[in-house]
């Protein structure tokens, strides 16, 4: 590992509560991603489209100039009340996540075509606050898996764990437990995976799948719990009591998102 990488790793690994070791081995081995998954609360009324308007033009053709691709855009049709614009970066490594912020404020025609919206003074901010948490990739499926376009819902599940132990027997679960697997073949398609390493309400994983509808939803989860093999898996009391509370939210994307 590079110098520079290793650095990077610890100085995130010392956030989330790892050793720089273990933030390494989790991530830097260059085959799985990160997933950053911000959460823009935006004003009601005439403000309300400013950040998708601003992602559109301006953030996500120079986040993909910078090498974060692809980056999708939601909203929730089911899930939180408030206004909220969901926008998931995908990351190549941890230095994209770092080095991010610096080389868009890099970008001449960034700040160029987007100064309206980057030099918003205090008296007129464009949106409420920005959360965001940053996950990395399960190890049987590295990367992520932008389905085709079209006619399409997205489901973003999270699943909160007791203890970290928990939490990691979940994910196992999912890898050499072969959920991931029985997943595919039961028909749901899964977009990504990611344990989260910073965020709130932690130990946590995060999954997205998609559906053409609500209809075919319905239908694929119910051909998946009906299936022997998950039936087995999820008797198995290896991985009992491993997730305390689960949150699902159903998305569907902006016109501009590239998920």
């Amino acid at each position: 590992m590079k110098r520079r990488d290793f650095l990077t790793a610890a100085s995130l690994a010392g956030i989330a509560g790892m050793s720089p070791f273990a933030a390494a081995a989790e991530g830097n081995d260059g085959k799985r991603e990160y997933f950053e998954m911000r959460q823009y609360h935006l004003h009601v009324g005439s403000k309300k489209r400013l950040v998708g308007d601003f992602l559109r033009d301006v953030g996500i053709p120079a986040m993909n100039r910078i090498g974060i691709e692809p980056v999708g855009a939601f909203n929730a049709i089911y899930g939180p009340n408030s206004p909220t614009l969901y926008v998931l970066l995908v990351h190549k490594s941890l230095d994209s996540v770092v080095s991010s912020a610096s080389l868009l404020m890099a970008d001449k025609e960034y700040l160029k075509v987007g100064a309206e919206f980057i030099n918003a003074p205090l008296s007129e901010p464009t949106y409420v606050r920005m959360e965001s948490s940053l996950m990395v990739a399960f190890k049987d499926m590295p990367k992520l898996e932008a389905p085709e376009k079209g006619e399409r819902i997205f489901e973003l599940r999270t699943y909160e764990s007791h203890s970290i132990k928990a939490a990691k027997k979940k994910i196992e679960m999912f890898n050499e437990g072969g959920e991931i697997a029985i997943f595919k073949k039961t028909g749901l398609q899964p977009v990504f995976f990611g344990e989260t390493i910073i965020g709130p309400k932690m130990p946590n994983l995060t999954y997205m799948l998609v559906f053409d509808n609500m209809a075919d939803r319905d239908k694929r989860w119910g051909i998946f719990s009906g299936d022997p093999d998950w039936k087995k898996l999820r008797a198995n009391t290896a991985y009992t009591d491993t997730v305390s509370n689960v949150t699902d939210i159903i998305l569907r994307p902006e016109s501009y998102s590239q998920i």
